[in-house]
């Protein structure tokens, strides 16, 4: 019998992946140099490397990196 725990973690799973799909769905969709050429967190040039391997990126990996990992440390919390 599923208890709170459980039903917890089946809506978060589903809206990861909802949210998964929805960037997917956004970079697949975003033509090539769409994306900012400047960084929106640190204002530094971001790599055309990374804006052709990410379509639609809005930051650099040092910010994104930053950004995934305060967000995952909230998650732990």
């Amino acid at each position: 019998m599923p208890d709170e725990i459980d039903r917890a973690q089946e809506i978060n799973e589903q809206f990861q992946a909802d949210a998964l799909a929805g960037h997917l769905g956004r970079a697949q969709q975003a033509k090539p140099g769409q994306g900012l050429e400047e960084c929106v967190d640190c204002g530094e040039p971001i790599p055309e490397a990374r804006r052709r391997a990410v379509p639609g990126c809005r930051r650099c990996i040092e910010c994104q990196a930053d950004s995934e990992a305060v967000h995952t440390n909230w998650r732990a919390l």
